[in-house]
């Protein structure tokens, strides 16, 4: 095996965790002209995002997800959606890191040097990222000289050497970043001050007896608001409501269903075809021709037959033709392709060969031969075989076994060389997956089974039905181009109008639609109120099997919220703070010089609770939930002393500790080096957040993807 082709085995699940990659281009028309504005047009149209002023083009952005994608492939790893915008995600991660951290680092001289750079790779104690790559699979242990082939390979290999710069880089990156954080860490102290800080308000668990007036005791009316309340409040917690850019949608769908003679046409060709069928010598290949689905192959007891072919099947004619016949939306005609007695399941083991680079298809089949003539002779048991040669590394662990499976559960080649043998045989078939070694441990009793196939033609709407339900899409969009009169239309044509609100820039659904993300991104390009077009000035969208026309119902921008929007929500913060207030005023004036907690409450006509085993650590009181005020008021109360007004959650309390325990005597030294080790977890993080957040990052993407 070449050392290139065992990296990539090695690295591929290494890829996926560092850095995990994609690409889906998007194709954009290049409409600009010469000069500066149009210049400045087009930069402002492919800026996908700002990091700490920085602009980010859309070209650099995808350019390094093609790099990226070439390193992935090389890895021999696929990608589905999911993982395609897990990839997107993690790219832009990585840019904002490299944005904000290599400031960082040029300030404060962090770099790699070339012989730390050789250090890490060819010294006693290599970097993971070297360790994981060239990990000798038989003794698990780090194999310096596969290591060395490979970077001897890298020379005369422009593959390998692309493919090993990567992994350069991400030592480099990964090695200044521990710098950092180091820097940041080792530069966090804990004073003996701190330490005897933290020690005393932990110093005591205390027991205490409280009353509580909520807040809900007191009617709105009695407190008042005024629009000047309303401002102060604003302008003291604006931060509190900064907002992210959403969208509210209103649409209506056109569904292109098939008309009758859609229906017509279809019936039409599965009739004309039924005589074909019928007399066609290699069934088979006519179904895989003619058909709209490929013939599977697998044989089916009667009960697992349709219930409409269930007569037909019995008769074992095999020239006859059944239907035409509707199911699931496609007109159907079957024929029965073979009647065989087989077992109604099996119990297997398998050798699987993959072919690969340094092993091909003609070497794998060699291969193959000669294990099974090893397995003749009974040179060598079936288990040990397995356990030293199968690339099924997942039953090639307990000696190949697959153990019990039905019909149709394995790929046909594999599935009918396990029901055509016989107990103890021992047969070889090739699948896409390589060359298999079966052995037929034992099988169920033998049952009558029908191999059925099927010439379909689904029932899809034509060319003429499509033009026709564009048409009315397209109609209804030009005559209701606002939104009030959609609205009039929707009403008057009794039309079934969706809503979705909140949408997000990075919004991948719609009720009711599949895969509607470029009808979002062309949202987020719409005036509130208008009707909404795409690139081309379109205002139907065709989503799957629907046409979509829709409006842009709300528009609410990144950045601070307007008063009125969030006045409501202002309003239920001050009567809180009102109200506070108001109870705190009657507190006071029951609670005179000599008054307990038990007068109080008589005159206030409350009842008083208690509390146990409290300290300033304590999440919640028992009983209340979650108060923080109270809390720490009660762990830092004078035993017998009745304290408050506390303005609290749920309302007003006061309070008397009426025991006090000192807690566990701790070392003031071991508090600090506690405390030291907490801030410097938490140092890097933290600080890395912080620049994160002065960075003032806007992402865009949502244009583009």
């Amino acid at each position: 095996m070449s050392t290139l082709q065992f990296l990539r085995e090695k690295a591929g699940v290494l890829v996926a965790v560092v850095i995990g990659v994609s690409l889906l281009l998007f194709v954009v028309s290049d409409f600009f002209g010469n000069g500066r504005g149009q210049r400045m047009k087009q930069k402002n149209y492919y800026e996908i995002g700002e990091i700490g002023g920085e602009s980010v083009s859309y070209q650099d952005y995808e350019l390094r997800l093609q790099n990226l994608f070439e390193i992935y492939k090389l890895s021999g790893r696929d990608l589905d959606e999911a993982t395609t915008e897990q990839v997107r995600e993690q790219m832009w991660q990585q840019m904002v890191r490299e944005t904000i951290l290599d400031a960082q680092y040029q300030k404060l001289g962090i770099g790699v040097s070339t012989e730390e750079l050789d250090e890490l790779v060819f010294g006693n104690n290599p970097h993971i990222i070297v360790q994981q790559l060239f990990t000798d699979q038989q003794t698990g242990g780090f194999n310096k000289t596969f290591m060395v082939n490979f970077l001897k390979q890298t020379e005369v290999d422009e593959t390998a050497r692309k493919y090993w710069l990567f992994f350069e880089d991400e030592i480099v990156n990964e090695r200044m970043n521990a710098k950092y954080n180091a820097f940041v860490s080792k530069g966090l102290y804990v004073t003996s001050k701190q330490a005897e800080f933290d020690k005393s308000i932990s110093a005591n668990t205390v027991d205490f007896s409280y009353i509580l007036k909520n807040y809900s005791s007191i009617p709105d009316s009695a407190v008042t608001i005024t629009k000047s309340d309303i401002d102060a409040y604003f302008k003291k917690n604006k931060e509190s409501y900064k907002r992210t850019a959403i969208r509210d949608i209103e649409y209506v769908t056109f569904d292109v269903l098939p008309s009758d003679e859609d229906v017509k046409q279809t019936e039409t060709w599965i009739t004309n075809t039924r005589e074909e069928f019928s007399s066609a010598p290699d069934p088979v290949q006519f179904i895989n021709l003619t058909a709209d689905s490929r013939h599977i192959g697998f044989f089916y007891p009667i009960s697992n037959v349709p219930d409409a072919l269930k007569e037909f099947v019995k008769k074992e004619d095999l020239k006859s033709i059944y239907g035409p016949y509707i199911e699931d939306g496609s007109y159907k005609l079957a024929r029965l392709m073979a009647v065989e007695d087989r077992p109604d399941s099996v119990h297997a083991r398998h050798i699987l060969l993959s072919p690969n680079q340094a092993r091909p298809m003609e070497a794998t089949r060699v291969l193959a031969d000669s294990l099974v003539g090893i397995l003749k002779k009974g040179s060598s048991s079936f288990a040990e075989l397995a356990r030293n040669y199968s690339d099924d590394q997942g039953s090639a662990q307990i000696e190949g076994d697959l153990g019990w499976f039905t019909e149709g559960r394995m790929v046909v080649p594999f599935n009918n060389a396990c029901f055509s043998a016989k107990k103890g045989d021992i047969k070889t078939t090739e699948t896409t997956f390589g060359v298999h070694i079966i052995e037929i441990l034992t099988q169920s009793k033998n049952t009558r089974k029908y191999n059925i196939g099927y010439v379909d033609r689904k029932i899809v709407a034509g060319t003429q039905t499509n033009q026709r339900i564009y048409s009315e899409a397209s109609q209804f969009a030009g005559t209701n181009d606002t939104y009030e009169k959609f609205n009039k239309a929707v009403s008057e044509k009794n039309l079934n109008k969706r809503v979705a609100n909140s949408l997000t820039p990075q919004q991948k659904t719609l009720p009711g639609l599949d895969n509607p993300r470029y009808l979002i991104m062309s949202l987020f390009n719409a005036e509130q109120g208008k009707i909404i077009l795409d690139n081309s000035q379109q205002a139907v969208f065709e989503i799957g099997d629907k046409y979509v026309v829709a409006y842009c119902s709300k528009v609410q921008e990144d950045g601070y919220a307007d008063v009125k929007d969030v006045e409501s929500d202002i309003r239920f913060a001050l009567l809180k703070d009102k109200k506070a207030e108001v109870i705190a005023d009657e507190f006071r004036k029951n609670s005179g010089e000599g008054k307990t907690i038990d007068g109080i409450a008589t005159a206030m006509n409350l009842t008083v609770q208690e509390a146990t085993q409290v300290n300033f650590r304590s999440f919640a009181v028992p009983g209340i939930g979650t108060e923080p005020a109270l809390t720490a008021a009660a762990s830092n109360s004078t035993r017998g002393a009745v304290t408050g007004p506390v303005k609290g959650t749920n309302g007003v309390f006061m309070l008397t500790v009426n025991n006090s325990a000192a807690a566990q005597e701790e070392d003031v030294k071991v508090i600090q080096e506690r405390l030291a080790s907490t801030f410097q977890l938490r140092g890097s993080y933290e600080a890395y957040e912080a620049l994160r957040k002065g960075a003032n990052i806007v992402d865009k993407r949502y244009k583009f993807y």
